[in-house]
């Protein structure tokens, strides 16, 4: 069998310049969903997630999601043909769904992230557009991530950024105890957008995840959370 091609799901208002840096390190295919790159009406997860499933094609595949497509990644995981996932900076903590909460802990996340990619980041968030943008927060903050990934029975990598407010330590934590194979990797140093600040050790990450390997190699704090 062929090794898994690696697919990547942009996070909340952002698309395939998210990770390019990343994919010109490890090939990798983007899927761009409404909300994550593509302006027009945001279904719920399960309905994003049959939009990712669509655009697969032939397995294996391991599926990577970034910031809010955690959720829909999650909701397509039990598909036969995903080999595994990874998750980056899921972010469905109960305490951001609040305006007070959620304002918060993005700006002290955003005061730890390089202001280089601020340009970057912003141009992407006008191609989705801040009416889509809204939507997939309504549709996707109350997901239950957890109760998704228990039934994921493939490896499951929770990557968290040391210094990320929106994907807090314990929550990350949870989030990977959830699943059967799940395992916490802790990037030093990293914030929330650790696609476009760390490129080489979300590289070394995914190329764990595809080839089945150690998934902390180069230096990350890793954790294992079930047998």
């Amino acid at each position: 069998m062929s090794a898994p091609r690696l697919v990547l799901v942009p996070g909340l208002g952002l698309d395939h310049r998210s990770s390019a840096r990343v994919r010109r390190r490890i090939g990798a295919d983007v899927v761009v969903l409404p909300g994550m790159g593509l302006r027009g009406p945001v279904p719920p997860p399960a309905g994003l997630a049959a939009r990712l499933l669509a655009e697969l094609g032939p397995g294996p595949v391991v599926l990577v999601g970034h910031s809010q497509s955690c959720q829909v990644v999650a909701a397509a995981a039990t598909d036969v043909r995903v080999a595994a996932v990874v998750l980056l900076g899921p972010t469905t903590d109960p305490r951001l769904r609040s305006v007070r909460g959620l304002t918060g802990r993005w700006l002290a996340t955003a005061w730890a992230e390089p202001w280089w990619q601020a340009p970057l980041v912003l141009a992407q968030w006008l191609t989705t557009g801040p009416r889509a943008m809204a939507a997939l927060w309504r549709r996707a903050a109350p997901d239950p991530i957890a109760a998704r990934l228990a039934a994921v029975v493939v490896p499951v990598t929770v990557v968290r950024g040391s210094r990320d407010r929106l994907c807090s330590g314990p929550f990350a934590a949870a989030v990977a105890a959830a699943a059967p194979r799940g395992r916490l990797v802790e990037l030093p140093g990293a914030a929330h957008m650790t696609v476009q600040t760390h490129p080489d050790a979300v590289a070394r990450l995914l190329r764990a995840a595809r080839d089945g390997a150690d998934p902390a190699p180069g230096g990350e704090e890793a954790s294992g959370v079930s047998p």
